[in-house]
């Protein structure tokens, strides 16, 4: 094993958090095959500059910070990333219960107001999609909207 690939790699996972199949692709593209794979992998998990229950935290808490995600869309996200169950578990930790319903609250809020020329339903309709898309469980989503629709916003 080259060590310039292994600085290369060690770089790379400095930068930001990764998971092990995006090294495993890097790793690729910088022409490592097999079991040499396996041994970067492992140095760099043994050097701590790879973890996946870290990545899969970070990855987590980010996108639902940052880009308001539900938590379907960034448990899709994290097993498209090969997460182990346990460390997706300990990801989806990071998200606070009351945070998660005032994101969505407010989301919902936001949106609802940005539809007030359409129709009744198809405001309804729309804010729903739009809730869905973002990765929103359908009952929390419905639960509001009545609330909203309740109230008259």
């Amino acid at each position: 094993m080259q060590t310039s690939i292994l600085l290369k790699l060690r770089h790379y996972c400095a930068y930001q958090e990764r998971s092990h199949s995006e090294v495993k692709t890097k790793s690729l593209e910088l022409g490592l095959r097999g079991d040499e794979i396996d041994e970067v992998i492992a140095a760099l998990i043994a050097d701590n500059f790879l973890n996946e229950e870290r990545f899969a935290r970070a990855y987590a808490g980010g996108k639902f910070r940052s880009q308001k995600w539900g938590r379907k869309k960034i448990l899709a996200g994290l097993r498209q990333h090969q997460v182990s169950a346990y460390c997706i578990k300990k990801g989806m930790e990071e998200i606070d219960d009351e945070d998660y319903m005032d994101v969505l609250q407010s989301l919902i809020e936001k949106k609802y107001a940005s539809l007030k020329g359409e129709q009744y339903l198809k405001r309804q309709y729309k804010t729903t999609q739009y809730l869905l898309q973002k990765g929103y469980e359908p009952e929390l989503v419905s639960d509001i909207l009545k609330q909203i629709a309740k109230d008259g916003l």
